[in-house]
């Protein structure tokens, strides 16, 4: 479902965005989808990148034995 969402720029900004937009065939509309998925998701790949640099520095952890399954199921 779309909801549809109010925001406030210079009237100019919009007017060349818009321009910009219809030189590409879109519209403004289109492009702000576009930017909200990648602003949306670039959240989430901050987290991504975070853990993988956790677990780059855990690569040398050592337990000092094996543990069984059980052990490992723990909770």
């Amino acid at each position: 479902m779309l909801r549809n969402i109010t925001l406030s720029a210079d009237e100019q900004l919009i007017a060349r965005a818009r321009e910009k937009a219809g030189a590409t065939q879109t519209t403004l509309n289109v492009e702000f989808r576009k930017w909200l998925v990648a602003y949306a998701g670039t959240q989430d790949e901050a987290a991504v990148s975070r853990f993988r640099d956790v677990m780059k520095q855990m690569v040398n952890v050592d337990a000092g034995r094996p543990f069984t399954r059980d052990e490992m199921n723990e909770r």
